[in-house]
Formats: structure tokens, C-alpha cells, sequence
């Protein structure tokens, strides 16, 4: 069993659903930037679509890499690779290269890194070796704030190069906590903080609450006798009526304009297609238009006419909406959520809680990233810079998420020789 190799023992469904998607995203990448240029070479390195060519081969060895490092090497240096990768965080403030209004890269040269990219498998193998810890009983309010910090420390540090979108991303962890012991309230509360965010956009604040002090009169006459507690549901409503009140200044003088836009676009209080709603308009109108089976590669209309922008980045996947139709978006949908439920399946089979709990970070990340860009695209959630794995063009995404899950795989190989 110890002789075994990782190629015996590497789950080849997860690589091959891998290579699937780098191929196919390859290729939308290619088809949405070359109505920009005249040479079709693929080899054309100075092109959008040569660049990603490039990381993808740089991918190769660096899968090598992390295959070849003993997996246990993850586990025993996870809280020294969570600490570099916050200083690469903080670096940004002083070193970092500002992009489009965003803090986030680091230059060297004209190739720039995004540390907050690589930061999730870090904060994924954190939280794994916290987790993993024979000790730790999130039922103790002290390990729940230990485990949240090992959250929340990250999003501290993103959202003020402001990158709202990749913050968003690490708030998948509280979920892993929550299936590890977090209790169930810091689930809801989120939810219904969020719920009663929008509700506040849309109708007065004296309105929502006066419906969530309806809800809580039915908890609470429904609830038995003896679990009435009129002063705790006192004290909700007068949380949710502050927090309600607060979202108008919130909205106001945090949020920047363009956040302010993209929500109130959604919520369908503004509407300027020319303006700031012309993405996700033009996104929706490219999807739309590739029917059952799409227009074929490289004859997509809004594509080749350049009307979709950023389309190579987070609307990436307009493209495969307009050339390859409702059925190609099914299945390159159908590949992600194969890639997403492989590793939930193999997270379960793990022998050390260590590996297992990194497996659901990873699939929480995967899902996480596919499901609000799709949404995004589709307009159904804001336009907040979120890409879609191993599609969206970038050598700093591609190689984190390849990271994140080889890593994972190199786990699963090796959980022959943890008996």
C-alpha cells in the first residue's frame, strides 16, 4: 500500500473533469478576444488568448509541484502558508498596483499577481488544521471566535483594497464551520441579515419592520408555553428595526457609487443601459440570443461585435451562452457541478478530519465562484468581479484554483498510507 504512487491513487475523474473545463474555457477565451485582432495564431503570445495559453502551460508543472509535496507538508506548515499569505494581504496597502480602482495586484513587470486569489487555499488548509485540532469544540463560544477570526481576517484585509467580490467568496467558510459544530444561528442570522438588507432598499424601513415584528408574534405564539421568552423577542425586534433604520446610511456612505448602481439596477429602481446597467444587459441579450444549440464557435454575434465588456474575464460565460446555446451551457454547468459533488464525495471518504474539512472548503469555494458568476451574468445578482473557475481569463485565478484542488487531490492519493 505505502509503495502505491499518486498516479495509481489520484482520482483521474476530478483530473479529467480539470482539463475539460482549462480546455474549454481555452477556447471561449479565444473565441471572445480574437475580434479584437487580425492574426489567428494561437501562438500569438502578445494576444489575450496567447497569454492565457501561456499560464495554462505554466499550470502543468505547477500541478507537478503540488503533487510531488508530501501531503502532510499541507497539514504541518498550514498556519505558516495562512500568515504569508496575510502579509501578502497587508503588502498590498504599501507594494500593491492599483487596477480599475482596486489595490489587489502585486507588478512585476507587466505580469501581476493577485495574492487574494491564492489566499483561499490558504485560509482553506487554516481552517482545516484548526478544525482538525482533538480539542476544538465549536459548541465553546471562544473556538467559535478562533474560527471565525481565521475567516474574517482575510475579508478585513480585501475589502478595503475595495474588492467586495473576492471578500464575498470567504464567507463559503462559515458554512464548513457550521458543519463542523458552528451553531445554526450564525447561518440564519446571515441570511436574514441579508434578507432584511434588500427588503430595506426596496420598501420604507418602517415597513420591514413592521413585518419582522409580525414574524416574531407568530414565533412566539407559536412557540410552547414554556419556551416563551418576551424579553429575547424584544430584543430581536429592536436589533432588526436598528439594523433596518442603518441600511439607508449604509447605502448611502459606505457603499460606492457603482455599488450603489449595480444594486439599484437589480432591485429595478434604475435603469441606464448605456451606463453602468450595459454589462449585464448586454450579457443577458448575448445568452439569450444563442437559443438551444447557440450561433457555433467564433460566429457569436455580440461576441465578434465586441458588445459584451470584460466578456474574456467574469462575463466569460456569455460566450458559451451565444456560441454553444442552452445545451452547451448545460454542460459546462453539468461539469461543474460534477467537479463540485466529486470532491464533496471524496471529502467524505477522507480518513483524517484534516483532509476532509479542507475538501469541503475546496468544494465550497468551487461553488461559491461558479454560482454568483453564473448569477451575475444571468442578472440576478450584482455585478461584483467574481470569476468563473478555470474559465475566466488570468494567470493568478487559474493557477490558485488549480492549487486549491490539487492539493485536495494529493490529500485524497495519499489517504492509502493514513491507516
Amino acid at each position: 500500500m505505502k509503495n502505491q504512487s499518486v498516479k495509481n491513487n489520484l482520482d483521474w475523474i476530478s483530473v479529467i473533469i480539470f482539463i475539460t473545463l482549462v480546455v474549454a474555457g481555452w477556447l471561449n477565451i479565444y473565441s471572445s478576444s480574437l475580434s479584437t485582432v487580425a492574426d489567428n495564431s494561437i501562438f500569438d503570445f502578445t494576444q489575450i488568448y496567447g497569454k492565457q495559453l501561456l499560464f495554462i502551460l505554466f499550470t502543468i508543472p505547477l500541478i507537478f509541484i503540488v503533487l510531488a509535496v508530501d501531503g502532510k507538508f499541507y497539514e504541518k506548515y498550514a498556519s505558516v502558508i495562512f500568515v504569508s499569505a496575510l502579509v501578502l494581504l497587508a503588502g498590498l496597502f504599501l507594494f500593491g498596483k492599483t487596477i480599475a480602482g482596486q489595490r489587489c495586484w502585486y507588478a512585476i513587470g507587466s505580469f501581476t499577481l493577485q495574492p487574494s486569489e491564492f489566499a483561499k487555499a490558504a485560509t482553506a488548509l487554516a481552517l482545516a488544521k484548526y478544525l482538525s485540532d482533538v480539542q476544538v469544540n465549536l459548541k465553546d463560544l471562544n473556538r467559535q471566535v478562533q474560527g471565525l477570526l481565521i475567516v474574517f481576517l482575510p475579508i478585513m484585509l480585501i475589502l478595503p483594497q475595495p474588492d467586495p467580490g473576492s471578500a464575498l467568496i470567504y464567507s463559503i467558510f462559515i458554512l464548513v464551520l457550521h458543519r463542523e459544530g458552528l451553531p445554526s444561528w450564525y447561518v440564519w442570522t446571515g441570511f436574514v441579515a441579508i434578507l432584511l438588507f434588500v427588503l430595506a432598499l426596496v420598501f420604507e424601513p418602517w415597513a420591514v419592520s413592521l413585518m419582522a415584528a409580525a414574524v416574531i408574534a407568530l414565533i412566539y405564539f407559536r412557540s410552547r408555553l414554556s419556551n416563551r421568552n418576551s424579553v429575547a423577542s424584544a430584543i430581536i425586534f429592536v436589533l432588526i428595526s436598528g439594523f433596518v433604520f442603518s441600511v439607508d446610511y449604509v447605502f448611502d456612505n459606505v457603499f460606492k457609487q457603482h455599488h450603489r448602481d449595480r444594486f439599484n439596477i437589480l432591485l429595478g429602481k434604475e435603469v441606464d443601459m448605456k451606463g453602468i446597467g450595459y454589462n449585464t444587459n448586454q450579457s443577458e441579450i448575448a445568452v439569450g440570443s444563442g437559443g438551444w444549440f447557440g450561433k457555433g464557435f467564433l460566429e457569436g454575434t455580440q461576441t465578434k461585435g465586441g458588445f459584451v465588456p470584460e466578456q474574456h474575464t467574469d462575463y466569460i460565460f456569455t460566450t458559451v451562452g451565444e456560441e454553444w446555446g442552452f445545451l452547451g451551457s448545460l454542460f459546462v454547468i453539468a461539469l461543474f457541478v460534477g467537479l463540485i459533488l466529486r470532491v464533496i464525495y471524496l471529502a467524505e471518504r477522507q480518513k483524517t478530519k484534516f483532509s476532509r474539512v479542507y475538501g469541503y472548503c475546496v468544494a465550497g469555494v468551487l461553488f461559491i465562484h461558479f454560482f454568483v458568476n453564473i448569477a451575475m451574468v444571468l442578472g440576478i445578482f450584482p455585478t461584483i468581479g467574481v470569476p468563473l473557475p478555470f474559465f475566466s481569463y488570468g494567470g493568478s485565478g487559474l493557477w490558485a484554483f488549480t492549487i486549491l484542488l490539487f492539493i485536495f487531490l494529493k490529500m485524497d492519493a495519499n489517504k492509502v498510507n493514513e491507516w
